[in-house]
């Protein structure tokens, strides 16, 4: 099964890296203007690549049949002066291999989300959220072949999106957004990407200047998030397992986080099966909060994974 998979990502790599080199050669100017497919298929062999490594080394997720309920998603930076997308993917050991440089701009982008739908531990889609509202999926099917459709219009109400995971126990990963009156919005997916109508969650949420998850940080089954308020405290909103109110009332996680910039999660980094968050500096400087699997004490305490990531805008 390993070989298969092995062998799989290695020549999904290979294919994927061909068509682009080739989409790079004729596209010219309309792919270094940011065309998504071009993105899209450079991530997919990057993120190919990095499972046949990963398949090559032992490892909780490279060894289990099993399917894996907390991904590892690569990180996005966006370069602020060039606007050139930089790929950081995890070291399976808490921290991420050195950078991939995906050269073509990201400037008409606003966000890039990225989900695991098959559990296999790795992205298989992602949302492509356009800085004009509109919305994309894109996902390589197991033959290899490319599709990318537009699922929506509007998306730039939303300051704030992101996918924790599933909300209502479905399969697929979902979307909520925190629009500019400080409601909170979700929306559930199906498998091609498309979404429901979305359902208002809640309104108060003005009060956070950062949202983050990625999955379950509670060890209940269900996907969590976290919010920073204005004062720098970091409150817990565990989920429900429910659609129609997906998130309890919050608890107090801890005060402080107003020393960070940026807070975002994309996945397990250290391979414990538990997601944790990742917290950077204004100076640059980027450490990881490991989780614990528990919402009494539900991260550990920080530990410096890099230096100098103030040069992006991190997805």
């Amino acid at each position: 099964m390993i070989v298969h998979q092995r062998r799989w990502a290695l020549r999904g790599a290979l294919a994927a890296t061909a068509v682009t080199a080739a989409m790079a050669a004729t596209a010219g100017t309309a792919f270094a203007a940011g065309d998504p497919a071009g993105v899209d298929r450079m991530r997919a062999a990057a993120g190919a690549e990095q499972q046949a490594l990963d398949a090559q080394s032992p490892g909780p997720n490279a060894l289990a049949a099993a399917e894996v309920e907390t991904p590892s998603f690569a990180m996005k930076g966006v370069h602020k002066q060039t606007s050139e997308l930089y790929l950081y993917f995890t070291d399976r050991e808490g921290g991420f291999e050195p950078r991939e440089h995906v050269a073509v701009s990201f400037d008409g982008f606003a966000d890039s989300i990225d989900v695991d739908n098959d559990k296999d531990g790795w992205s298989d889609g992602t949302w492509s959220v356009h800085k004009n509202g509109i919305l994309d999926y894109s996902w390589i099917d197991d033959d290899l072949v490319y599709h990318s459709k537009q699922v929506g219009k509007g998306w730039n109400i939303y300051p704030t999106i992101l996918s924790p995971g599933n909300l209502g126990g479905a399969k697929e990963a979902d979307l909520i957004g925190l629009d500019e009156a400080g409601v909170l919005w979700g929306y559930l997916a199906y498998p091609d990407g498309t979404l429901t109508s979305r359902m208002r969650i809640g309104g108060g949420w003005g009060q956070y200047t950062q949202l983050a998850g990625q999955g379950d940080l509670t060890g209940d089954g269900k996907a969590d998030i976290v919010a920073r308020d204005k004062s720098g405290v970091l409150w817990l909103y565990k989920g429900t397992g429910d659609y129609k109110a997906p998130f309890e009332s919050r608890t107090r996680i801890g005060g402080g986080w107003n020393v960070y910039d940026r807070l975002l999660s994309v996945g397990d980094l250290d391979a414990d099966g538990t997601p944790d968050l990742i917290a950077r500096r204004p100076d640059g400087d980027l450490y990881r909060y490991s989780g614990t699997g528990s919402a009494q004490a539900v991260y550990e305490k920080p530990v410096k994974i890099g230096h100098g990531f103030q040069i992006y805008n991190l997805l």
